[in-house]
């Protein structure tokens, strides 16, 4: 089985997953993978080469314009003749299926990785014709799964496949004992408009005001407008001596099993990867509580939830962890625990892999998905 995934080039999460999916697929015997990127301004050649140094087949197509990046991919899809093109993530999926049809690739799979896309209602008409020749849209969490049946999306053909995570890159012998970590939070997330570090930054003021100050570390790179100005408010609020913006940390597995705390201040989510690898990290994490966040965290048992936006609900969470810490611990052991059993790659490549050999035989679509937690 020939599969092509086709995604940014941005190196988001939606690049993660159809990264670890194709080194995965190398790994078996019964799927030949492909992977091309769009080309974006922070397309890092680095990057591709090490994919490639992996031993991964990566092509770069053009971002320029949408014309340009699918008649380029329409090309390869004529040479490599793929039986699977899978498009992923908003708005590569519009452009992905559009080469496939026009290649005459025989089955195109859409990957939705986000609940709240922007969506015009132009692009949305796009989404709904392409589904027409579309033989199953992926939601990463059940939650974008809904949302995918509430724009209208055929529910015959929409299945939840939860993301995962390599966990071999977090040993269990690298994680340090809670009292060799360092008592401080870590949100690691690109700057953009999704995510919400406003809130986190208020929250740390807070606690300021009420004598706590632990170390705040930002992890991520992203739009340096919102960089600069997260930078700006942590100076206004007074706390910038506690903010360290650290950028794209080169071994972050390493980093964040050395803190305590693990903090997704976010307005919107598919299924993240970054929560998930904090968890992994063996953290007591927090997360505001929004689609995707709150199917991976049950509140209490393996992290806190606050409520979005909320400032306040999110430094009385930080507050208890720091001076609660059997709390902590047995909310990151518990996160740990389901990090392992729940989230890992394996069981995402298992599952893909599954519905992928149903997709190229033909089979109806009966593969059901329940979430972690269900309301």
């Amino acid at each position: 089985m020939r599969v092509l995934h086709f995604v940014t080039g941005g190196f988001s999460g939606a690049t993660q997953v159809a990264v670890d999916l194709c080194l995965a697929a190398q790994q078996g015997q019964d799927m030949q993978v492909l992977l091309v990127l769009r080309r974006k301004r922070n397309t890092d050649a680095a990057r591709v080469q090490a994919l490639r140094d992996k031993g991964l087949d990566v092509r770069v197509v053009p971002g320029w314009s949408h014309l340009a990046t699918v008649l380029s991919l329409r090309k390869i899809a004529l040479e490599w003749q793929p039986d699977i093109l899978v498009a992923h993530g908003f708005s590569d999926h519009l452009w992905g299926r559009y080469a496939g049809i026009l290649a005459k690739v025989p089955h195109l799979v859409h990957v939705e990785h986000n609940s709240r896309e922007r969506y015009t209602a132009w692009r949305l008409k796009q989404a709904l014709w392409l589904a027409r020749y579309t033989a199953v849209s992926i939601g990463v969490s059940e939650g974008v799964k809904a949302r995918l049946l509430e724009l209208g999306f055929p529910a015959e053909r929409c299945v939840a496949i939860p993301n995962g995570i390599n966990m071999q890159r977090f040993p269990k012998q690298d994680l340090l004992p809670w009292d060799q970590r360092q008592p401080a939070l870590v949100m690691a997330a690109r700057f953009a408009r999704q995510k919400d570090h406003e809130t986190l930054l208020h929250a740390l003021a807070l606690l300021a005001q009420q004598g706590l100050k632990p170390t705040l570390y930002l992890a991520g790179g992203g739009k340096q407008r919102q960089q600069q100005r997260a930078r700006t408010l942590a100076t206004k609020l007074g706390i910038a001596d506690q903010v360290q913006f650290l950028g794209q940390v080169q071994d972050l597995p390493q980093f964040l099993m050395q803190q305590q705390i693990f903090v997704l201040s976010t307005h919107y989510e598919g299924m993240p990867l970054a929560l998930l690898e904090g968890m992994a990290a063996g953290c007591a994490c927090i997360g505001s509580n929004v689609v995707g966040v709150r199917e991976v965290l049950e509140h209490g048992r393996t992290g806190l939830l606050v409520a979005e936006g909320d400032a306040s609900a999110m430094a009385e969470a930080i507050h208890g962890l720091l001076n609660n810490p059997v709390q902590a611990q047995h909310l990151a052991l518990a996160a740990r625990q389901q990090a392992e059993t729940e989230f890992d790659l394996s069981v995402m490549q298992a599952r893909h892999a599954s519905l992928l050999r149903a997709v190229q035989s033909g089979k109806a679509l009966t593969m059901s998905f329940t979430p972690c937690h269900p309301e």
